[in-house]
């Protein structure tokens, strides 16, 4: 259970501010103008309302507080408003406005008073130094040599956020000026460079898991990186592996790469590898258990807290830390922790997790940052191991009152805040500066006035000329925008990389008579004929709509849907939308090709264009994103898995009526998720479905590329399609409405998740994960297995760590930490000087309980994403694949892997419970027509271990024998072996 000063850090801190500012003097105090928080009469009525940002239209939520009646009723009505657009609810909606008329006439007292039982996550201090680990010893040393040179201001400076809107980019550091330690751009987001122009829409993340393509994956975070340096960007937000997709109707699965950990694991370690062989800083997010939007951050759903997900320590190991750790062994420099609880503490204060699990036992070497607005305590989130604070404003966007900033200066002059822990922070991000390389200045030039460096673009505006701290008061103005053209030209244009990736994430699902791919004649066979072949592209989902950047942040659903909405969006350079690509791909000559961008199929005009056609097209799609946003009454999260505006009715009527019932009909689908199609997957009419996910600005030109064959139809599932949202058990719900105070998501369903969970209950699905067709077929034969080293039940003692980088820890004057005589302050902007030394109030300032306690070392630590060990070869698994078909293509080799059954804790005897198999490990290969080629897929001990809940380490089984299962898909697995 954590202790009371880790609670309060994080979870009543929010609640009663002042309690932790009571026992930490001045290095928490606020003033009594922070809009009545300090009264515990809260109130976001105004959740709704999106600050426009001047001249582009970018929104982000702004939170509203008022103690006045009137603005009480205008937030109860805000919030009754959004419940009425869930109907199907309405009993419990009428409930809970009940419930609230009682609590808001009752002053919010209940609501602000009350808190849940202490939370299962135990403490875990002191935050482990970084240097520990071999492969970031000279980055350590050049990082200690600066920061033993930094004053206190400085190293406040690099650790605390400017302030939102306060640079040119989303996050922003002040720089160490004395040592020549430069501001950092960080920047949004996973698939590309949000808020800038002449940069890539790269295709979203889940379409990149569709690609099971190791050297796709490698290829876009590099090509990101790129585009990120040329800009000016020192940390790219990217990329994301949480949400895992434990929730198909998640709002940001999306950004994340499928609903599996490894391959998510392998995605994103691949991703992390291209951005940073750029010398871009690449961070992985969202740490951890950020599963669904609802709830996941303080007053973004009219509650003072944000949800807490509850995970156990088996689940959490073998499920969603596993991508994070696959991260660190890449050599990930960032990690952003979330905005929700994990276990009822803030993901940025849970010490367990940042100390005891990031830093320690996954030997993370790299610093924290906070998600924008995450941090919910001062010298509680420092203790608890965050580094970074984002974008450096405290509890409210953009007021300008920091929690770091000139309270961590305090907190240390004071001495309830370490200046080793300080030393540290600032340490762990000068260290990832220096192992990026970014101290290069042929590379990274210096930022003005020393050099033509830094970013050269505004979040902010789109004028070549506008104010430089856009978010203050200061009316300074330069050229912030110089559009620099970072897309690449020639056969390096991004574009064309874009578009591969977009084609082999397209998923062929369904391919009757094998109707694809299609002829550019039109015709399916070559014989000449007198008339024309009339085509017909039905659905708003292939066309422009309004344009790709007519909504801010992409968020709404009109035209072709090419991404999700929220942070991890960008400005569309250009999108090629099906529509514009089919009429130029078909062979207008003999293709008689007909356009109706819309959802109407009822209308007269429309009956008789489907009517008349010898093949339909049909485009649907479904959105979804982050939080912040509500597109089109989607509250970021899906309601449900169905088509979106109408979808289900346009192929039914479509399939049923093309050519009079006579003509064959192709389905495309764009979306966020996974789709249930069982309103019309089985029509006659339907012959082929594709499922292209979100390509990006390419989306037109590579779903041609799949369906005229120029390229083989290669995409797999990343997830599993089912028949109905139900089939995915009760783990699979989101939740929609609160059930307390702090909403309790728990997950009971463990491991099984997704295919696990289909597997579990024997749960037919439409398609299962791993599924997707090929326009030729391959033979699986050949399986050996060979032993590289034998069983045993632990991994190696973990290594002996060196000894660390010294530091002066002492205490400077309180007058070097002063505002500079002359100095001029700007509005909001975020510094690290303090008004007077009258206010380091010194005293007996109490650290968490069980702060000075000793904690082991973790056994399964000691190296980048864990023990060594962990990642050395057990077993090889060898398999020969021939191409049988007709033509070249590319198949994916998956391997499942079950463990033995009676596996026993042996110092509890409990039997230990495994899903049926879990996907272990993958290979794409592409085999000429008539060839064949051999595949290696190796496990390491880890893959053949389980998390151990009472020897707290991966073990092994000994007794009994693992199953390899190699084939296409999780469902269709012909070759099986045991060791």
């Amino acid at each position: 259970m954590p202790q009371k000063d880790e609670v309060n850090g994080s979870r009543e801190g929010l609640l009663h501010e002042h309690n932790e500012a009571s026992s930490r003097s001045s290095s928490e105090s606020r003033s009594s103008e922070d809009d009545g928080l300090d009264e515990l009469e809260v109130f976001e009525y105004a959740d709704e309302i999106q600050n426009k940002r001047h001249g582009r239209g970018k929104t982000r939520t702004l939170y509203s507080y008022a103690k006045s009646p009137g603005a009480r009723r205008r937030w109860l009505k805000s919030l009754g408003n959004h419940f009425w657009q869930r109907r199907s609810c309405l009993t419990i909606t009428l409930v809970l406005i009940g419930a609230l008329v009682g609590v808001l006439s009752a002053s919010g007292v209940w609501v602000y008073k009350s808190a849940p039982p202490d939370g299962l996550s135990p403490p875990w201090y002191p935050t482990p130094r970084g240097g520990a680990l071999e492969s970031w010893t000279t980055s350590y040393k050049k990082a200690t040599d600066m920061v033993n040179m930094m004053s206190l201001v400085e190293k406040v400076n690099i650790t605390t956020g400017t302030g939102w809107s306060m640079g040119f980019c989303v996050g922003n550091t002040g720089p160490a000026a004395s040592v020549g330690f430069p501001p950092l751009c960080l920047q949004d987001g996973p698939l590309g460079i949000r808020f800038s122009d002449h940069s890539t829409a790269f295709p979203a993340g889940i379409t990149v898991g569709a690609t099971w393509n190791r050297v796709l994956m490698y290829k876009r975070g590099r090509a990101h990186a790129l585009e990120a340096r040329l800009k000016g960007i020192n940390i790219l937000l990217g990329p994301s592996m949480g949400p895992l997709g434990k929730l198909p109707a998640g709002g940001r699965n999306w950004e994340g790469f499928g609903s599996d950990p490894v391959l998510q694991g392998v995605a994103a370690a691949a991703t992390i590898r291209g951005i940073q062989d750029e010398g871009v800083i690449a961070t992985a997010k969202h740490f951890v258990g950020n599963e669904q939007e609802h709830f996941r951050q303080s007053f973004e759903w009219g509650l003072p807290n944000a949800m807490s997900s509850n995970i156990d320590d088996r689940t959490l190991h073998e499920l969603y830390l596993w991508p994070f750790a696959e991260s660190i062994k890449a050599g990930v420099a960032s990690v952003m922790c979330s905005y929700q609880m994990v276990n009822n503490s803030y993901a940025c204060s849970n010490s367990k997790l940042m100390n005891g699990i990031l830093k320690d036992e996954l030997g993370f070497s790299g610093f924290v940052q906070s998600d924008w607005l995450a941090q919910r305590s001062g010298v509680g989130s420092a203790l608890a191991g965050l580094d970074m604070s984002m974008p450096g404003d405290g509890l409210q966007w953009m007021n300008g009152k920091s929690l770091w900033g000139p309270q961590l200066t305090l907190a240390v002059l004071n001495g309830s805040m370490p200046m080793e822990r300080l030393n540290d922070m600032a340490t762990r991000i000068v260290a990832a500066w220096y192992q990026l390389g970014q101290d290069n200045k042929t590379v990274w030039p210096a930022p003005p006035p020393e050099g033509d460096g830094g970013p050269n673009f505004s979040s902010w505006t789109d004028d070549e000329i506008g104010p430089i701290h856009y978010g203050s008061d200061d009316k300074a103005t330069a050229v912030v925008n110089k559009f620099v053209d970072v897309q690449g030209t020639g056969n390096d244009f991004h574009g064309r990389l874009a578009q591969i990736i977009a084609a082999e994430g397209t998923v062929l699902v369904k391919n009757e008579d094998h109707i694809l791919p299609l002829r550019r004649s039109g015709w399916p066979d070559s014989t000449k004929k007198k008339s024309k072949y009339r085509i017909g592209i039905f659905g708003e989902d292939a066309g422009p709509g309004r344009g790709p950047n007519v909504c801010a942040d992409r968020g709404c659903n009109q035209g072709t849907l090419a991404s999700g909405w929220g942070s991890g969006a960008v400005e569309f350079p250009y999108l090629v939308t099906p529509a514009t690509a089919l009429e130029s791909a078909f062979d207008l000559d003999t293709v008689d090709l007909t356009t109706y961008l819309s959802n109407e199929p009822t209308t007269k005009d429309a009956k008789t264009l489907i009517e008349n056609q010898d093949l339909c097209f049909v485009f649907i799609n479904a959105d979804g994103g982050e939080g912040f946003i509500t597109g089109d009454g989607i509250r970021a999260d899906r309601d449900d898995l169905y088509p979106q505006k109408g979808g289900d009715k346009l192929v039914q009527a479509v399939a049923k009526s093309c050519g009079k019932g006579h003509s064959s009909t192709i389905v495309v689908v764009h979306a966020v998720g996974p789709v249930v199609m069982e309103k019309w997957i089985d029509l006659t009419g339907v012959k082929a479905v594709l499922l292209a996910n979100l390509p990006g600005e390419e989306s037109g030109n590579a779903l041609a590329a799949v369906l005229f064959g120029d390229i083989d139809a290669s995409g797999r599932l990343p997830y599993t399609v089912g028949k109905s949202l139900a089939d995915y058990g009760p783990g699979g719900q989101v939740m929609y409405y609160p059930d307390g105070v702090i909403p309790q998501q728990d997950f009971k369903e463990g491991l099984l998740i997704d295919y696990r969970h289909f597997d579990k209950y024997a749960i037919t699905p439409r398609y299962e994960f791993g599924f997707g067709l090929s326009y030729t077929t391959f033979t699986f034969t050949n399986l050996v297995l060979r032993t590289i080293k034998p069983k045993y039940a632990l991994p190696d003692a973990r290594p002996i760590a060196p000894a660390l980088p010294a530091f002066d820890n002492s205490i400077p004057n309180p007058s070097t930490a002063l505002f500079p005589k002359g100095f001029r302050k700007l509005n909001k902007y975020i510094y690290p000087y303090i008004s007077s030394t009258a206010d380091v109030k010194h005293g007996q300032y109490p650290y968490p309980t069980g702060y000075s306690d000793q904690q082991p070392p973790s056994p399964a630590g000691g190296g980048e994403g864990g023990n060594p060990s962990l990642y050395e070869l057990h077993l090889n698994v060898s398999v020969t694949i021939t191409n049988t078909g007709s033509r070249k293509g590319k198949e994916v080799v998956q391997l499942y892997l079950s463990f033995p059954d009676n596996v026993v804790e042996e110092e509890t005897g409990e039997r230990i419970e495994f899903p049926v198999k879990v996907l272990r490990a993958f290979e794409k290969v592409e085999v000429e027509k008539g060839e064949q080629t051999t595949v290696m897929l190796g496990l390491t001990r880890k893959d053949l271990s389980y998390w151990s809940v009472v020897r707290q380490n991966w073990v092994m089984p000994m007794v009994g024998k693992f199953t390899v299962r190699v084939g296409r898909s999780s469902r269709d697995l012909g070759l099986e072996g045991t060791w």
